[in-house]
């Protein structure tokens, strides 16, 4: 198991960051959801800590933030609390990963609780569209299944599939442990006596999951949700690039150019000259052999197809023409403010150093990336946009009053 330790000057708070590589993309149709659900049973009680109550009073009482996330190739524990209570920061999280109950109870108990998280997520247009464009990015991959998984798996899903499951995954060698802020002395010591300790008794699985192969063509899926809605949302994605290729940097600055920001692209033809939209952006996300380039949008359904055009427009415009230098510079100076504006967080900090040492097992600083972003030109803007924004590896998700998603795919594909 790794650790990695970043001091921050002038900090009086720290974050621990544990982060396990595993998450939606590993799992079969059978437990599809076990990675979530197993993040939301490490909150119900250890032996130490037998119950929900005493575990969350424990923190809460020094006013702590904590929570957890579940990703397609990560699950991730954090809690962030003032320095001198280190050692209970350390403690807990490696209480509740290696020695939590798993009580049958609390299991049945928590079905209710994720199926009711799952209903939520449906009945918010905005989260749920991103559900549905995925499913539609990558329809023949596990890339495309719902994080949370099918109402019939949680329901069903057994004890022992689960604790199969987090044995295979839940092993040192698959497990960063990352501490961030106010180093206090004794720290290293500490998290040699908790993590240090946990031995791994298997190999656990390394053969990891079936990597993405992409389709030749997609033919622009539209996934529609028929609904009557003042609002439609628009979501357009296309396949992107990887965490570890060199143009991870170029795509990224692609999609801050595009929408990142409220004097982006987007922004200003979607929103302040054509009144079209309340919010619009545009986001990349690199994955371990694939990205996620999108467009998001909640749109004024009368006016729907003038938007799709004016967005598609926009998109394509990337491609064709190079971007102006003085476009670029505002772009590189965006992305360099709000690294450094984010970097004064310690939990973000944690975030940075773990999730890179996780998938590409080195650690690059701040100023080393921006470095990278910096060599970036207009023809490599260009060029990433001619490989992306390639009309038969879209797809594209639709939440409003539609009774028929081919119209819209017409749109999309003119």
């Amino acid at each position: 198991m790794t650790a990695i330790l970043v001091p921050q000057k002038g900090a009086t708070s720290m974050t621990i960051f544990v982060m396990v590589r595993v998450g939606s993309r590993y799992e079969s149709r059978q437990i599809n959801g076990a990675s979530h659900f197993i993040e939301h049973l490490m909150f119900k009680g250890t032996k130490r800590r037998p119950n929900t109550q005493i575990l969350t009073q424990t923190i809460d009482r020094y006013g702590a933030e904590y929570n957890a996330f579940t990703g397609k190739d990560l699950t991730a524990y954090y809690i962030k609390i003032a320095a001198e209570q280190t050692p209970l920061a350390i403690d807990i999280l490696n209480d509740m990963l290696f020695h939590s109950l798993y009580d049958p109870k609390e299991i049945d108990r928590e079905r209710g609780v994720i199926v009711e998280e799952i209903n939520m997520y449906e009945d918010n247009p905005r989260m749920h569209l991103e559900d549905l464009l995925e499913g539609a990015l990558f329809p023949r991959s596990t890339l495309g299944w719902n994080i949370a998984g099918p109402r019939e798996v949680i329901r069903n899903v057994t004890r022992d599939q689960l604790i199969d499951y987090l044995d295979s995954y839940y092993v040192p060698s698959r497990i960063t442990v990352v501490v961030a802020g106010k180093i206090m002395p004794g720290t290293e010591a500490l998290l040699h006596k908790t993590f240090g300790k946990v031995t791994q008794h298997h190999k656990g699985k390394e053969d990891e999951f079936a990597p993405f192969c992409p389709p030749k063509t997609l033919g622009c899926p539209v996934a529609l949700q028929n609904k009557k809605t003042e609002q439609v949302q628009l979501g357009i994605a296309f396949h992107g690039i990887s965490i570890s290729h060199e143009d991870a940097p170029v795509a990224s600055l692609l999609a801050d150019i595009l929408g990142g920001s409220m004097s982006s692209r987007l922004f200003i033809e979607i929103r302040e000259r054509r009144g079209l939209c309340y919010s619009i952006r545009a986001s990349h996300e690199s994955l371990q052999d694939t990205g996620v380039f999108s467009v998001t949008a909640g749109l004024d359904k009368k006016r729907f197809p003038e938007a799709v055009k004016a967005i598609m427009n926009e998109v394509r415009s990337m491609a064709r023409k190079p971007v102006p230098l003085t476009e670029i510079r505002r772009a590189k100076d965006h992305v360099r403010g709000s690294i450094m504006l984010a970097f004064e967080d310690s939990a973000t900090q944690a975030s940075w150093y773990g999730r890179q040492w996780t998938f590409l097992k080195r650690l690059e600083t701040p100023e080393e990336k921006l470095k990278r972003l910096e060599k970036v030109s207009a023809k490599d803007i260009q060029r990433v946009a001619k490989k992306i924004f390639d009309s038969k590896r879209m797809a594209a998700a639709v939440i409003g009053p539609f009774p028929n998603a081919e119209p819209i795919r017409r749109l999309l594909v003119k």
